[in-house]
């Protein structure tokens, strides 16, 4: 280990001496996959689902037994382009790992023929598929199925952003995975979800078709006095040190979100001289260089944001947490325009996660924009 790495790591993988915590949720995610079943992992965003995803497909027993493949499919816009990002991926880290499945992928997908070409230098196939040469979605996912059937290690296929699905415009397309999905062999699946409400009601309804498909593990924050005390440590094994107080602060602005946490902690390790001890003061200060720095990237995200979503998103920074977005109270107190033009803008709002809504309450999802935002608005310090 060398001494002069900032052991708050906020990007790539985290090594297992750096990584906070979560052994409770790693060892349920690696017993669900090692006895075949698939998973539900939903947590707010930048609470740390794709580290607890990396942190247990790196642990020996998971790396030397399976392929492990990761999407992210937050940026997709339907069904052929799930399918395209899926193909994509397992071409690269399943075709690839030998000859014998090179040779057998452009067999099994025979969809894609006019993809495949041969690389006469290297001596090897090349697969340059474009969104264009997805014609029959359905069709190539049930090859891509059957190649991972013939695959020389169990894989495990990650979906992050699962609930994007929702939103894709062909229909049934829960009931065309669920379908695929069900008749997979060779494979099971995480399918990750900062939506808690859309992936609760996917899994959790009876009227939907991956009902009761998947354990569920849902992360929540770390717990504040493993997170205090593991940042103290942290600091002490480097010569330095870290006021509890100052954590805790930490923590409570930022509602314990874990990558908020470790960009602050990264901060504060990193503006503490060896020998000298942080405190609280001197967070507050890395907090609100913190937010003003965040400035550029929120107004590039409201620049997407429509006067009436704008009108509502504010009403809610005002009055957080809200219950009821369309009393005629909160209308007139906010001069919106109606209480529909309230719900419709809402639905965009959560849509685009800039607004959640957990047990029947509305708030800014992002406690990093909510800061920068009353700063804005509301000049609170």
């Amino acid at each position: 280990m060398t001494p002069f790495i900032n052991p708050f790591v906020v990007s790539g993988h985290i090594a297992d001496e750096y990584f906070c915590d979560r052994k409770e949720e790693s060892e349920q995610l690696k017993r669900f996959l090692s006895n075949q079943q698939n998973v539900v992992l939903s947590a707010a965003r930048r609470m740390g689902k794709t580290a607890l995803v990396d942190h247990v497909f790196a642990m020996p027993d998971i790396a030397g037994n399976y392929i492990t493949i990761s999407i992210d499919i937050l940026d997709t816009n339907n069904f052929s382009d799930f399918v395209f990002t899926l193909g994509n991926a397992v071409f690269e880290k399943v075709a690839q790992r030998s000859d014998k499945l090179m040779k057998l992928f452009p067999m099994v997908m025979k969809s894609l023929q006019a993809s495949f070409g041969y690389d006469s230098i290297r001596g090897s196939m090349t697969f340059d598929i474009k969104l264009g040469d997805i014609v029959r979605p359905e069709y190539t996912l049930q090859e891509i199925f059957q190649f991972l059937a013939n695959a020389d290690q169990r894989c495990l296929v990650v979906i992050d952003e699962f609930q994007q699905i929702t939103y894709y415009p062909e229909a049934n397309v829960e009931a065309t995975l669920r379908k695929h999905i069900q008749k997979a062999e060779n494979v099971n699946f995480v399918f990750a979800g900062s939506h808690r409400r859309i992936m609760s009601e996917m899994f959790g309804s009876e009227q939907r078709p991956f009902f009761n498909s998947a354990r569920s593990i849902d992360l929540e924050p770390i717990d504040l006095d493993i997170y205090t005390d593991f940042s103290q440590e942290k600091f002490r094994e480097r010569g330095k040190d870290i006021e509890a107080e100052a954590v805790h602060y930490v923590y409570e602005t930022f509602c314990g979100v874990t990558l908020y946490n470790q960009q602050l902690m990264n901060d504060a390790f990193d503006a503490t001289p060896a020998h000298e001890c942080c405190d609280v003061e001197t967070i507050k200060l890395l907090i609100e260089n913190f937010i003003l720095e965040s400035g550029k990237k929120q107004k590039e995200i409201l620049q997407f944001v429509t006067e009436q979503q704008k009108a509502v998103l504010f009403a809610i920074l005002a009055d957080e947490p809200v219950k009821s977005i369309t009393s005629s109270a909160f209308t007139k107190r906010h001069r919106l325009k109606s209480p529909s033009a309230t719900q419709s803008a809402m639905k965009a709002l959560l849509r685009s996660d800039l607004v959640t809504r957990r047990d029947g309450f509305y708030s800014i999802s992002d406690p990093l924009m909510d800061l920068w935002l009353k700063r804005v608005l509301f000049h609170k310090s």
